[in-house]
């Protein structure tokens, strides 16, 4: 990885309530011991500098009827921009896009992904000089007993049916795109406290994961 002028390579993790480190047991946030961005930064040690910018609700490119900053293509320029220098980026998104208020398809969310990838290659390589190495992460799957649980409201059993067809469709535009892809389900799962979020566990599969793949930049 070429480093401009610095000692270190810096990493922006990009995501939803699962890179922000949500608690399914009581829905607040997991201190940095078990938040994966955080894990990770101690596998990776000195020589690389992991940023958090996970938020709670997240979506690709869908607008929340109720919060209008949780669309993430309104937001990844300036978040990268204020970051500068960024060598890496990481995204993992799309589980709040299967919310039945989007009603989107797996080929919508895609899209979306897709949108953000651009976005985030076009305005890196105006205001740095070069883009970021992607690494597009295909979320863990929505619980089989989503609509039985705490987020009942906001999914249905179709959001599990639709977050096991993602993972082709985001591989295929990382390639696309020239990027690295991980498809997460392959190694982690969603709690089954709430269908949704992870635990300490797998957060901490999670880290390792994606700093083995870092690692290989």
């Amino acid at each position: 990885m070429l480093m401009k002028e610095r000692d270190y390579v810096s990493v922006v993790c990009f995501g939803d309530s699962n890179t922000f480190g949500h608690n399914p047991l009581n829905g607040e946030r997991f201190s940095e011991e078990i938040r994966w961005p955080c894990v990770m930064q101690r596998i990776l040690g000195s020589g690389y500098k992991v940023i958090e910018e996970g938020l709670n609700g997240r979506t690709t490119v869908f607008e929340d009827p109720n919060d209008d900053w949780k669309n993430g293509i309104d937001y990844i320029r300036g978040i990268l921009c204020s970051h500068r220098p960024v060598d890496i980026l990481v995204i993992m998104l799309g589980t709040n896009d299967m919310k039945t208020v989007y009603h989107a398809s797996p080929e919508d969310i895609a899209s979306g992904m897709e949108s953000i990838v651009e976005s985030a290659q076009d305005v890196m390589e105006k205001k740095q000089g070069y883009a970021p190495k992607i690494i597009v992460v295909s979320p863990p799957l929505i619980g089989e007993d989503i609509e039985n649980g705490p987020f009942g409201e906001s999914f249905t059993a179709a959001a599990r049916e639709t977050s096991k067809k993602l993972a082709p469709l985001y591989k295929e535009l990382a390639d696309r795109h020239g990027c690295l892809f991980l498809n997460a389900a392959d190694h982690i799962e969603a709690s089954k406290v709430d269908n949704l979020h992870l635990d300490p566990v797998s957060h901490g599969i999670l880290a390792e994961k994606i700093a083995g793949i870092i690692t290989q930049v």
